[in-house]
């Protein structure tokens, strides 16, 4: 007789997830059950696995920046690794702490194929610790330019997939904000980011547009979608590319004509190369 905590008792569970994972991530509760709130956080999980598990299917090395506590990691590794003869995840952080606690966890889980190195974004550009190729790069919520720094990583690992969730981007807004007065009475366009406001909402979504030119102009096929439902949070986008190999003929133009448009050409070196 299966006892009620059991993984087959949630039809929510996927056979075989570790259920010691779910309750570290407080998806379950210590007793195995499955509350209202930790329904939703599931289906969110849900959600975004369902966007990154194909792209996995035959990639060998996963590298995750800005992994925090390494939920994303554990939880694909759990769904689309853990069962296979090879693949790898590597988890990016720069706070020492949770790097050893993600260590720590993955023992005890025996999932000998994640793990994690100690350093920001930016420099595992350099380090020698992580191989010459990656086949996916994630950055979930890395705070406005290391979504950028992992892009550039992603590009010099020759990437086949890169999912990115950017978060608090503020460069570009600044960069607005500086030249604003001249912008007003030289285009009707600065009415757009006339209000402080709209300066910061206008430069997150430039920030992003300019983020997928440059992919198209490497090549790649990019998608964007919502990361969840809008009522869980405003921190929505989600970006989406894979490598086709043609790159896309005026996706540097484009981004030129923006940096233009708008007065930010000091920042062209970020988002064109």
């Amino acid at each position: 007789m299966k006892k009620p905590n059991a993984p087959a008792a949630i039809p929510e569970i996927r056979p075989g997830q570790s259920i010691e994972l779910l309750q570290e991530l407080h998806i379950l509760t210590r007793d195995g059950k499955l509350n209202q709130d930790s329904r939703r956080k599931l289906k969110q999980v849900y959600h975004l696995v369902r966007f990154i598990e194909p792209l996995l299917a035959d990639a060998e090395l996963l590298v995750d920046h800005g992994a925090g506590k390494s939920y994303l990691g554990f939880i694909l590794y759990d769904l689309c690794i853990k069962k296979r003869a090879s693949g790898q995840v590597i988890g990016i952080e720069s706070r020492p702490e949770l790097v050893a606690k993600s260590r720590e966890l993955a023992a005890r889980l025996d999932f000998p194929r994640m793990s994690f190195v100690a350093c920001t974004v930016a420099e595992a550009l350099a380090s020698g610790e992580l191989p010459a190729r990656a086949d996916v790069v994630t950055a979930l919520h890395a705070c406005d330019t290391a979504t950028d720094d992992a892009i550039r990583f992603a590009l010099d690992r020759q990437a086949r997939h890169i999912v990115l969730a950017p978060c608090c981007q503020a460069e570009v807004a600044a960069a607005m904000r500086a030249k604003k007065n001249a912008a007003l009475g030289e285009t009707p366009l600065s009415e757009l980011w006339r209000h402080p406001l709209h300066t910061r909402e206008l430069g997150s979504h430039l920030t992003n547009a300019l983020r997928c030119l440059l992919l198209e102009a490497h090549g790649y096929d990019v998608t964007v979608t919502e990361l969840v439902g809008w009522e869980h949070s405003l921190k929505n986008e989600l970006i989406i590319a894979s490598r086709r190999g043609t790159p896309r003929k005026n996706a540097r133009e484009r981004a030129q004509a923006i940096l233009r448009e708008f007065r930010i050409e000091e920042l062209a070196t970020r988002f064109i190369y």
